[in-house]
């Protein structure tokens, strides 16, 4: 028998091949070797170049080191995090290949990562354009939740749906955008323990989590940074040569011009242009500086970044702080994307005491004050009575009741829909626009008479039938309710995230600052109970922190009514600054054409008869 050793050699080579492990190479090395960002996820499309964000080059290389457990970024918004989930992604595809997890908030968000960011990249890359099939040919394994390679496959999940969490094994998780998690998985507890029990069976797993972080005390990914060790980016002082991180304290600028922004080195007083800071970011690692841990090492690795660090320039962030310092929601907005940081509020029980000094002496039906620009109105539904607001919106969030009204009578009756008709039939008389009549409104559906609220809404132009959905963080407005028997529109409201926005506004005590709240004279102690009867606290669900809105007093309808009120005014997304300007001009327009159009004169009754005497 005659043998060819020459096959069998090669035999025993492809074998050999197949163990042997990958070649020692980085995360950040094999982006740079084979990664081209795309245009739907990139200003500058093209092979990527980790120099851009030097930052982000080691977070990345902490991937597969021995002894880090976990790796977590708590970061701001527009400074490379999104392409450096990819590359991990990508590395592991094509260098690495085992069966990842990625985690996103929700299923919505699922399906933006798999359309606009992994298929993009699987798609212009060519090291993985071959290992990914087509999704359109037979037995492609490409999905929109899940996409198989030679040697592993990446599945793709929402947080809240606890089936994609708990099933195979997975060597790679990576949460992404951790702080907009539910707090559980449907019933299956908190989603991120349930990612990382899959990776129990890998000693060589890799667990990352990255997010814009959101309020402090229910953040996940600020306890996950304390947790580690806690490093920041330093950087090297082009002037005095001292090294420092970038604080937002140390950004100099004026009101007025925020285009003469610049960053002030903490040692020296030195001015540092935005050319130089972003040298300074490119060449940190150059120049002594880079990542520092400022915690003790226990294998999980952390990092804070903020927008002070990217290639905007300093007067947009500028612009957006002064944009934002006089409105608390929109400054939590700026502090959790641009700093980087956790939104603490500060104190969270109104005094209802310290409201009754807003108190002033206008009219609420004729004649409104004229700040008003425009009206909303909210109804309360109980099960013996209808309480419902009246609001007058200003400029900067400015409001002003114009009237609080209880209709007493059982729901299941018609004579107290009657009566709530003929009360939002009712109009206002304003000094310089005249009749005015509320634009828009909300009835609360969520009771014991769901029904009859979406017959009447149904009924009602302009008024919308909502229902509150619990939960801090929600949206605002969500997707219009389907099959509502009338057609009304009825549509889910996050009420936890509008509570916040009312209080913020409630705690405003400067009468020219926005959001600041002004009421009749005759209000009572009792509307005020009721406009505070409800606090922010902190409770454990599962054994996480959460923050939920508590009653204090059995009577809240009043806060309720506020909060509806507020919810319409976000939907119709009015500048009522800009809308009231405009209705100026167009009644300036129509009084100077009373004032200016001539007179025509009677005219001399004549006859045919008569008439020729008058042309003599």
């Amino acid at each position: 028998m005659n043998y060819n050793f020459a096959d069998a050699e090669e035999l025993v080579g492809e074998v050999l091949d197949f163990f042997r492990p990958p070649p020692k190479m980085t995360v950040s090395e094999w982006a740079n070797a084979e990664r081209f960002l795309s245009v739907e996820s990139s200003a500058s499309p093209g092979r990527y170049n980790v120099d851009r964000t030097a930052y982000m080059r080691e977070p990345m290389d902490m991937v597969g080191q021995p002894g880090v457990r976990r790796i977590t970024l708590m970061t701001s918004a527009q400074v490379g995090k999104s392409t450096v989930i990819e590359n991990v992604v990508g590395y592991f595809i094509h260098h690495d290949p085992c069966p990842i997890l990625h985690v996103s908030p929700t299923l919505e968000s699922m399906k933006m990562f798999s359309k606009e960011r992994l298929a993009p990249m699987i798609r212009d890359t060519p090291a993985l354009r071959g290992l990914v099939k087509d999704p359109r040919s037979r037995d492609s394994g490409n999905t929109l939740g899940s996409k198989t390679f030679p040697g592993g496959h990446i599945a793709m999940v929402g947080a809240n749906a606890p089936s994609g969490l708990a099933s195979r094994p997975i060597r790679v998780v990576v949460a992404d955008e951790v702080d907009r998690f539910e707090a559980s998985a449907g019933s299956e507890g908190d989603p991120i323990s349930l990612a990382v029990k899959r990776t129990t069976t890998y000693w060589n797993r890799v667990i990352i989590f990255v997010s814009t972080p959101g309020n402090k005390g229910e953040s996940r990914i600020e306890p996950e940074f304390l947790r580690g060790d806690q490093r920041y980016y330093w950087i090297m002082c082009p002037h005095c040569n001292e090294h420092q991180t970038l604080k937002w304290a140390q950004v100099r600028f004026t009101d007025k011009n925020p285009d003469t922004s610049f960053y002030e080195c903490e040692h020296n007083g030195c001015v540092i242009n935005d050319q130089e800071r972003r040298a300074a970011v490119r060449d940190a690692e150059k120049q002594g500086g880079g990542w520092r841990a400022t915690a003790e090492f226990n294998g999980n690795v952390s990092y804070h970044l903020s927008q002070l660090y990217a290639q905007a320039p300093l007067s947009d962030g500028v612009r957006e702080f002064l944009d934002s310092k006089d409105n608390p929601q929109h400054l939590k907005t700026w502090t959790n994307t641009f700093l980087g940081e956790t939104w603490e509020e500060k104190g969270r029980r109104l005094d209802w005491s310290e409201l009754l000094d807003q108190r002033e002496d206008y009219q609420t039906r004729e004649p409104i004050p004229e700040e008003v620009t425009l009206i909303t109105v909210a109804i309360d539904v109980q099960d013996d009575r209808f309480e419902m607001e009246w609001l007058g919106w200003g400029d900067d969030y400015q409001t002003w009741s114009l009237g609080y009204r209880k209709i007493m009578g059982d729901p299941s009756d018609p004579t107290i829909w009657n009566e709530l008709r003929a009360a939002l039939s009712e109009t206002f008389v304003h000094p310089l626009f005249g009749e005015m009549a509320w634009r828009a409104g909300a009835i609360d559906s969520g009771g014991h008479y769901t029904q009859k609220v979406y017959d009447f809404a149904a009924s009602i132009p302009k008024l919308l039938a909502i229902k509150g959905v619990e939960g801090l963080g929600k949206p605002i407005w969500g997707t219009r309710l389907k099959n509502t028997l009338s057609g009304a529109e009825a549509y889910p409201v996050g009420v936890d995230t509008v509570k916040e926005l009312v209080v913020a506004r409630l705690k405003v005590r400067d009468p020219d600052k926005p959001g600041y709240c002004r009421w009749p004279a005759d209000y009572s102690d009792g509307y005020f109970l009721g406009l505070t009867a409800e606090e922010l606290r902190t409770t454990y669900t599962r054994g996480h922190r959460v923050l939920r809105w508590h009653k204090i007093r059995p009577r809240n309808e009043p806060f309720d009514c506020r909060v509806y009120n507020t919810a319409v005014y976000e939907m119709m997304g009015v500048d009522a600054n800009a809308q009231r300007r405009a209705m100026l001009r167009t009644a300036a327009r129509r009084d100077n054409d009373t004032e200016t159009k001539p007179q025509r004169k009677p005219r001399k009754r004549t006859s045919w008869g008569t008439g020729w005497k008058d042309m003599k």
